[in-house]
């Protein structure tokens, strides 16, 4: 059986989320931001329950690279305090499970955090299957009513001071709690959309929090997005804008380029589904 190093805590804290399955909290501390070549070296995880209790775990990773120094100095974790760690590949599975039937939710969580842990998975070769999966980034309902970070976020919502601050747990608590502040806070408050419509973005349910904080990304990496029509368009490089079906069509030597490049393994997965769904219609 695998040990993990891992730290496990009961919180008593209420919390006033209307779920229909858990929702998992979750921050990551790594050796850079670079999605391809970076490794998570810590990740706390809070799942809410939907009967109101809440569990929370956190684990340190040996990324199996060198933490660079100046990485080090921002999250405290240094290679002497990992290297007797478990690797990621080691207890994936493990994770996948304690993840499973879970939603997702952490802070600017959409564009770093959960592409990251996709990518270890993918690495890992375990499977994590996204696709129902709801994914609430508190920092974008934070960024459209009151922009900041997370610490002014936790001052701002808890009347609290971040201590710790980078510490994935103690992130993670914050995070959790930015949430149920928020939803109390903007319950009934509205705002004009583009078409000067009155419309009520936060509300309580995740379903909706959903909607209002995950993109349009096909893609974790952002390389591919839904255009207004709901089609798979690139957003980078020489055909930003243009429909990847067509240029799939057009430039098949594009797919090999990507295939061959330093794109994540996500990105690689999402164009290969569209060129293989694009070859069964035919």
């Amino acid at each position: 059986m695998l040990i993990l190093a891992a730290k496990s805590h009961s919180l008593t804290m209420a919390h006033n989320l209307k779920l229909k399955k858990p929702l998992a909290f979750f921050d990551l501390e790594t050796t850079g931001i670079n999605i391809q070549k970076d490794r998570i070296v810590e990740i706390s995880v809070l799942k809410a329950l939907v009967g109101g209790e809440t569990e929370i775990k956190t684990f340190r990773i040996n990324p199996e690279i060198p933490i660079p120094l100046e990485t080090s100095l921002i999250h405290g974790i240094y290679d002497e305090d990992v290297k007797d760690c478990p690797t990621f590949k080691s207890f994936a599975k493990t994770l996948a499970n304690f993840l499973h039937g879970c939603d997702l939710a952490g802070f600017n969580s959409n564009r770093f955090d959960v592409p990251m842990l996709v990518e270890e998975f993918l690495r890992a070769d375990v499977e994590f299957d996204m696709k129902n999966r709801r994914l609430v980034d508190v920092q974008r309902i934070y960024h459209l009513m009151e922009p900041r970070n997370l610490g002014a976020a936790y001052k701002f919502y808890c009347g609290k001071d971040l201590e710790n601050a980078h510490s994935a747990q103690a992130d993670t608590v914050a995070t959790f709690e930015v949430l149920g502040a928020q939803v109390e806070r903007y319950a009934g408050v509205q705002l004009k959309n583009d078409k000067g419509e009155l419309y009520e973005p936060v509300q309580n349910d995740v379903e909706a929090l959903h909607a209002l904080t995950s993109s349009k990304q096909v893609d974790f990496a952002n390389r591919m997005v839904y255009n207004n029509k709901g089609d798979e368009v690139f957003n980078f490089g020489k055909y930003n804008g243009r429909l990847v079906t067509d240029i799939l069509k057009q430039d098949p030597n594009y797919y090999d380029w990507m295939m061959k490049g330093d794109f994540p393994l996500d990105t690689k997965r999402k164009l290969t589904e569209i060129k293989m769904r694009n070859a069964f219609k035919k």
